[in-house]
């Protein structure tokens, strides 16, 4: 009966575990179609300031700007890994920070010195627990991102890529992320912020780049588009992030509850086996008792 009552006890526990895992998955579902349409919502405007951009460097080849430079003489690189706040996503923040390692081991092999910038409290705990040095960190937002807050790490990195190696600058910004692809399918991606690659021969759907006037000057427009470029691309990125979040956690979640469903039933079959033992016990115990008593009565 003990152990008939261990495995009770073990199927209601499990059973508060899937209660729990359904819940989540319905959660991360319901929050999945709201991503992907603000990824959808976002791609458009990140899609023609990239193209205006192209355009404006094509037919200005001579046009000069700080953050479309190289700094071969700043070692400290900037790598900005995005990643989840909260966990019970599967390998989504274990793809994004392995990807991320591996870069930073390949810059610096190439004798630059990579510094990690982390978006999402589970990328900031693991760099923290390993003494890392971290250039800045935000969390709180990872799952519902908004522009605000896109400006805000677009900024930080921008201001930091002005300054030099000595006043705590960086000379490259590389970014890590996880591109959403389908429900089944999120790949991470590791792309070059700044400096700015940007081709000045023809657009990539095979045509020229549209020849603008810019009032006052190319190099002015060109002020006010690059800080919006980077906070459009990092927004983009960041709500890339935020649907394959959604999505990987409801994959688990659902693998989760999809393994306590079957573990209750194993549970189940097991607590049976016992009882049925245990009634088998017992009458053999009546029978023999019976049998027992009929040949004493017999003598």
């Amino acid at each position: 009966m003990a152990q008939i009552r261990q495995l009770r006890q073990q199927i209601r526990s499990v059973k508060s575990t899937a209660k729990i895992t359904r819940a989540q998955e319905m959660i991360a579902t319901s929050r999945i179609v709201k991503a992907q349409a603000a990824v959808a919502a976002s791609k458009p405007y990140a899609d023609q300031i990239v193209r205006a951009l192209t355009a404006l460097v094509s037919h200005n080849v001579g046009i000069d700007h700080p953050l479309l430079n190289e700094q071969p003489e700043d070692a400290r690189t900037a790598v900005l890994i995005i990643t989840s706040d909260r966990g019970f996503a599967g390998g989504y923040n274990a793809n994004v920070i392995r990807e991320a390692e591996a870069l930073i081991a390949k810059l610096r092999a190439e004798g630059k010195r990579p510094i990690p910038y982390v978006v999402g409290n589970k990328g900031v705990t693991w760099y923290r627990f390993r003494n890392r040095e971290l250039g800045a960190h935000w969390t709180g937002f990872s799952d519902r991102p908004r522009f605000d807050h896109a400006e805000e790490v677009g900024r930080r990195l921008a201001a930091d890529f002005l300054k030099t190696d000595a006043e705590g600058g960086v000379g490259e910004i590389h970014v890590v992320y996880t591109e959403f692809v389908s429900m089944l399918t999120q790949t991470v991606q590791v792309h070059r912020l700044i400096p700015l690659e940007i081709e000045d021969t023809t657009a990539a759907d095979g045509g020229t780049p549209p020849a603008y006037e810019f009032e006052p000057t190319a190099a002015d427009a060109l002020d006010l588009l690059l800080p919006n470029y980077i906070e459009s691309r990092i927004f983009h990125m960041m709500l890339q992030s935020a649907a394959s979040e959604h999505a990987a956690r409801r994959r688990a979640m659902k693998s989760a509850t999809d393994n306590a469903n079957e573990l209750i039933g194993v549970y189940t079959r097991q607590m049976n086996q016992v009882r049925q033992a245990a009634i088998t016990q017992e009458i053999s115990e009546i029978v023999g008792g019976a049998d027992a008593l009929a040949d004493s009565g017999g003598e």
